[in-house]
């Protein structure tokens, strides 16, 4: 059994879409994909696809990327709402939304958002970054901090996990030191809202051998400690100088399938 990884395959683009469609339909049936966020804001093209992986692999672990949060336009009230609403949506799937075993192999997902820990928002990203305006929060969590606070709690039950093999995915970054340091300073303005120090801090303390993690559309593979850190974001279509544009299997070797 392999473990593959992927993240941000956006099916808003028809081309995106097409690629999930046409990954074999044999070559992976003994094998499970982590999904590590940011398949579409739309319900119905996120039930798609997810059903599509489910019948390409043996197993399908999903986390929500923050673009699945997104609500303007949509019939939920809050994404909170929402949240709720994809985890059912997964389960009526057959898709792992939690800590997923499979005898000396554990699947650990930790839940994220980000809380200015990397750095703070400047003015343009406050009025450009696209969750300030489509995603919509209960009062008591009023900021980002305690948006954050909100999921990392979530993990908490998670993080004494113990297997031969434990292998951790988010959506979000776990550590801003995973960023390549060639990162043009202009492209550094989204830094802080790429993750935060206290989902780094839960991977340590679960001391998985390998980390999947999205969002920042830089496919990475770099160890940090005694833990491989991987994102293999697919990204948006023009994004073809950063991202690989293939599945990557992190388990039990490391390789582009």
């Amino acid at each position: 059994m392999r473990v593959h990884a992927i993240s941000d395959i956006h099916v808003d683009y028809s081309d995106n879409l097409a690629w999930v469609r046409a990954l074999s339909d044999f070559d992976y049936q003994q094998d499970i994909l982590i999904l590590a966020g940011d398949v579409s804001d739309d319900m119905g093209l996120l039930a798609e696809t997810l059903e599509v992986l489910k019948g390409k692999f043996l197993h399908l672990c999903f986390i929500v990327g923050n673009h699945e949060l997104w609500i303007r336009g949509s019939r939920f009230r809050c994404s909170l709402d929402k949240f709720a609403a994809v985890q059912a949506l997964c389960s009526s799937l057959e898709v792992h939304t939690d800590c997923f075993r499979d005898g000396e192999l554990s699947l650990v997902p930790l839940y994220g958002w980000y809380d200015y820990s990397f750095a703070r928002p400047g003015r343009h990203l406050l009025r450009a970054w696209r969750d300030y305006r489509d995603c919509a929060w209960p009062d008591y969590l009023g900021d980002s901090a305690t948006i954050n606070r909100h999921f990392l709690a979530l993990n908490e039950h998670l993080l004494t996990e113990s297997n031969a093999t434990v292998i951790s995915y988010s959506h979000f970054v776990p550590r801003i030191d995973l960023m390549p340091d060639g990162i043009p300073p202009g492209k550094r303005a989204v830094y802080p809202v790429l993750g935060s120090k206290g989902l780094g801090h839960q991977v340590e303390m679960l001391k998985s051998q390998i980390h999947v993690y999205g969002h920042s559309h830089v496919n990475r593979s770099m160890q940090k400690g005694a833990t491989h850190y991987v994102n293999n974001a697919f990204g948006y279509p023009t994004e073809d100088r950063i991202a690989r544009k293939q599945l990557l299997c992190v388990y039990p070797e490391m390789e582009s399938a």
